[in-house]
C-alpha cells in the first residue's frame, strides 16, 4: 500500500479513535464520535448517499476526520482521508484566497478595472467576444469577481434565469457591476484570465507556489496527476450510477479543484489560525463585500428576494459567503455538481468548523440535520441553497 494512503488511514485512526471522543458544539454542549458515526450512517442509509468525507474542527484545530461509505460502490470500495475527491465549487474558496495572497504582495489591487492588467480589452479575448458592445466589463474588479457582482451569468452554456440548458451560450452582462450579489462562474474565470496573464503562470502553478507547498497539501490539485490514480473517488447519481469526472489538464481557478479531506482540512486549518494573510487583508477576505437578498442563490439572475435571511445578515465577502449569529461571524463554502454535493462552514470566533465532501447527487439531503446535530449549526441558509432534507415536506 502507498505511503501516503498509509498516512491517511493513520489520521482518521487518530482523530476518531474512541468512540467516547467528545466533540465541541457552537453553544458549548458535547457530542461523542460514536453519536456522529451513528448520525451520519442512519442519514447516510435514509437518503442513500453512496460515500461521505467528514472533519470538524475545534478550537481551530481539526478533532475529527473521517470517511464513510464508497469511494466506488461498484467496484465495493471504500473511502479513506487519502482518497481524491472532487472539490467542485470550493475551487473558487481557494481561488479566493489565493487573490487574497497577490492582493497583499501588491501584485494586484482589488479594485483596478481588470482590463488595464491585460494586453488587449477583454472583448478581444475570443472567451469574452459576446460583450464587444457593452462597455461595462470596463467597470469589472477582482472584487467584483471574488464577491460575484460582475453582472456575469455562473455558466455562460446554462440560462442565467431558468438554470436549463442554453445552446446558445451568450455571454453577458445581466446588470450594472457592483450592483448586486449573482453568483458567477464566468466572473472567476476573467479573473483568472488576468492573473495568469499578468503573473505568467496558471493558476495551478501559482497555488502550488502560494497555498499547496506552504501547508502541505500533497495530493490537492487544480489538474489531475497520475499519482492520484492509485486511490480517487467516483461521483454517484442518485440511483447509484456511477458519474466518474474529468480528469482535467488544464486548470480552471472556479471548478477544476481535486483534493482529499485531509487535505482539506489543512486549508480550513491554516485559515482558521489566519496564516499566509495578515490580520488587514484576512479581516477584508471575510468582511461583508455586499448584501444578499435573493430567494436562492440558483437560478443566479432573479429579481425573487426574501427577507429571511436578514437575520443571519446574509452576505458575500470576498471568495467567501458570510453570516452573523449569536456566536459570532462564519464563512461558508458550497460545492455541488452532478454526482458531487459539498460545503463548508467557519465559525471563526468560535474556532469551530465542519467540512463535508460526498460523491453523491443525494448529499444535501442530510446536510442540514448533520450540521445541526454535529455542530449545533441552525443558521446555514438551508432554503437559499436548497439544501431541502431527503424527507422535507413543505407547508
Amino acid at each position: 500500500m502507498k505511503i501516503n494512503i498509509l498516512l491517511g488511514l493513520l489520521l482518521t485512526l487518530n482523530l476518531a479513535f474512541g468512540q467516547h471522543q467528545q466533540i465541541k458544539r457552537l453553544d458549548g454542549t458535547k457530542i461523542s464520535a460514536n453519536e456522529i458515526d451513528k448520525t451520519v450512517q442512519r442519514l447516510m442509509d435514509k437518503a442513500n448517499v453512496q460515500g461521505l468525507s467528514l472533519s470538524i474542527l475545534n478550537n481551530n484545530q481539526p478533532v475529527y476526520i473521517k470517511t464513510y461509505g464508497f469511494k466506488n460502490i461498484d467496484k465495493n470500495e471504500y473511502l479513506d482521508t487519502a482518497t481524491v475527491l472532487y472539490a467542485a465549487s470550493f475551487s473558487k474558496a481557494v481561488f479566493g484566497y489565493l487573490i487574497m495572497k497577490l492582493a497583499q504582495e501588491k501584485i494586484i489591487d482589488l479594485d483596478k478595472p481588470l482590463y488595464k492588467y491585460l494586453s488587449k480589452p477583454i472583448p478581444e479575448y475570443e472567451y469574452f467576444s459576446d460583450l464587444k458592445y457593452d462597455d461595462r466589463w470596463k467597470r469589472m474588479t477582482a472584487r467584483m469577481c471574488l464577491s460575484h457582482t460582475t453582472g456575469l451569468p455562473n455558466v455562460r452554456w446554462i440560462h442565467p434565469t431558468t438554470g436549463v440548458q442554453d445552446s446558445l451560450g451568450v455571454m453577458k452582462i445581466y446588470f450594472d457591476p457592483g450592483k448586486k450579489y449573482a453568483y458567477s462562474g464566468e466572473g472567476i474565470k476573467l479573473l483568472q484570465l488576468v492573473i495568469e496573464e499578468l503573473t505568467k503562470k496558471n493558476v495551478e502553478e501559482l497555488a502550488i507556489e502560494k497555498i499547496f507547498k506552504p501547508i502541505g497539501m500533497t495530493r490537492t490539485g487544480y489538474i489531475w496527476y497520475q499519482k492520484f490514480d492509485d486511490n480517487y473517488a467516483i461521483g454517484h447519481l442518485k440511483d447509484n450510477t456511477l458519474n466518474p469526472k474529468k480528469k482535467r489538464t488544464t486548470p480552471v481557478a472556479g471548478a477544476s479543484l481535486v483534493t482529499t479531506i485531509a487535505d482539506y482540512t489543512k486549508f480550513i486549518e491554516y485559515l482558521m489560525q489566519q496564516k499566509g494573510l495578515d490580520k488587514k487583508i484576512f479581516k477584508e477576505m471575510i468582511s461583508p463585500q455586499i448584501e444578499i437578498n435573493s430567494k436562492t442563490q440558483f437560478p443566479t439572475i432573479t429579481e425573487e428576494t426574501t427577507t429571511e435571511n436578514k437575520a443571519i445578515s446574509l452576505s458575500y465577502g470576498l471568495g467567501w459567503g458570510l453570516l452573523k449569529c449569536k456566536y459570532g461571524r462564519a464563512f461558508f463554502k458550497e460545492g455541488h455538481d452532478d454526482a458531487w454535493r459539498n460545503y463548508n462552514i467557519n465559525f471563526i470566533d468560535k474556532g469551530i468548523s465542519i467540512i463535508i465532501i460526498t460523491n453523491s447527487a443525494n448529499g444535501e439531503f442530510i446536510f442540514k440535520e448533520l450540521l445541526e446535530t454535529l455542530i449545533g449549526d441552525t443558521f446555514t441558509p438551508w432554503r437559499w441553497e436548497e439544501y431541502f432534507p431527503y424527507n422535507y415536506k413543505p407547508k
